[in-house]
């Protein structure tokens, strides 16, 4: 095992959420040959897709407790 990621397994349990979702985030990044427009793109279009139906209310946002409560019974 490299130096560099013995360093980074010792430190993750001081970093936040959001710093190990980066952390995560860039080591899958690094692992692609070539960055996928395609894929970038895509979701855009979908983000912008689900953002419009909420704005016109062709679906109800859901909070958290309750998908949690219809996972975990």
């Amino acid at each position: 095992m490299s130096e560099a990621l013995k360093s980074v397994l010792e430190n993750i349990e001081h970093m936040t959420s959001s710093e190990k979702a980066l952390a995560a985030h860039c080591l899958l990044s690094s692992l692609e040959e070539k960055p996928n427009d395609d894929v970038d793109s895509a979701w855009l279009a979908l983000s912008q897709a689900r953002s419009k139906e909420l704005v016109t209310g062709e679906v109800k946002a859901v909070s958290w407790e309750q998908i949690k409560s219809q996972i975990v019974k």
